[in-house]
């Protein structure tokens, strides 16, 4: 597997978003999962990506039973930043946001707990809190470094403003947001930050939420509570259009003997080896066809033209209440 660098973390050029694993979220039993986790060390991905409120609380414990036997040949992160409520599951249980330095040491030490490890690889901060300076956050994170419990920071869907204010007070490893073929705001300011301060890149949904893979033709699809249902991209009118560019994107990955999510992952991990990103697979046999993408190269007019089929995609990413909920109201 190729490596990559994110601060001074060296990680598999690919790794496991692990939010599938829980109901919330798809889920399938803890069995399947293991076995999916133990796959993926297997073929070489080193890098596992899991949150406080994914569940909540359920899914470190899974991938830290999955992973105890291997600790010292992965690295494991895990994110902080929500209320969470009693009501729910999933980012439905959130609340709010706090991340104030109270919150996330309460968070780590509890995540600790969960994933069984003495220290977590990689801290983010989930989302910003807007109540809290994002030098008070990155303060209360590099004490928790100072004292040996998290390895290294990270930052999650943050301005390029606030990364630049947050690595003033400690160096940030990585930033974790939302990239892929019809999600690329972040090339306009946020990557070229990244680059300028020498921070990995690590890009969460790269197949789009599933819908660059082909296989999500019509809301019936999607399985029941999903809460892609109520995403703008996949609204009626909207999804039909969109899948007319999956359907180009299909056209290109067959001229290359590729899957439409290898050649979208390929596109990815071809924007710079500053780049990690973290797919999701619940099943053995899509983690295998994306860990093979890393190997899938790309000539300059491949990019390109691959570039070129998401141009119109039509829908926002998120809807009011996912705004509300995720990107700064309290």
């Amino acid at each position: 597997m190729e490596q990559r660098r994110l601060g001074s973390l060296q990680i598999s050029a690919i790794g496991l978003g692990c939010m599938g694993f829980t109901a919330a979220y798809g889920g399938q039993d803890e069995a399947a999962s293991i076995a999916t986790l133990h796959r993926a060390v297997e073929l070489g991905v080193t890098l596992f990506d899991t949150a406080e409120v994914y569940g909540p609380y359920e899914n470190e414990e899974i991938v830290g039973r999955a992973l105890r036997e291997v600790r010292d040949r992965v690295v494991i992160a895990t994110k902080f930043g929500f209320t969470i409520g009693d009501q729910g599951i999933g980012f439905q249980r959130t609340t709010g946001l706090d991340g104030s330095p109270a919150n996330a040491r309460r968070v780590a030490e509890a995540s600790l707990g969960r994933l069984g490890i003495e220290t977590i690889d990689l801290f983010y901060l989930h989302r910003p809190d807007p109540a809290v300076p994002i030098e008070e956050s990155v303060g209360g994170m590099a004490e928790l470094v100072r004292e040996g419990k998290v390895r290294a920071i990270g930052l999650s869907e943050v301005t390029a403003d606030q990364l630049r204010r947050a690595h003033t007070v400690h160096p940030i490893a990585a930033l974790q947001s939302e990239y892929s073929l019809w999600f690329r705001e972040v090339e306009d300011t946020v990557l070229p930050v990244c680059r300028e301060l020498g921070i990995g890149f690590v890009p969460y949904s790269p197949l789009g939420r599933g819908f660059l893979t082909g296989s999500i033709r019509s809301r019936d699809d999607l399985e029941q509570n999903d809460f892609r249902a109520g995403l703008p991209r996949f609204a009626e009118g909207n999804l039909e259009a969109n899948l007319a560019l999956v359907d180009r994107l299909k056209a290109l990955a067959e001229a290359r003997g590729a899957t439409a999510a290898q050649l979208a992952l390929a596109w990815v991990l071809a924007q710079g080896d500053d780049i990690v990103p973290i797919p999701g697979a619940r099943k053995i046999a899509n983690l295998e066809a994306n860990v093979a993408a890393v190997d899938l190269r790309l000539s300059p007019e491949e990019l390109a033209a691959i570039g070129e089929v998401m141009t119109d995609v039509q829908g926002a990413r998120y809807g009011e209440r996912e705004v509300a909920r995720l990107v700064g109201q309290r």
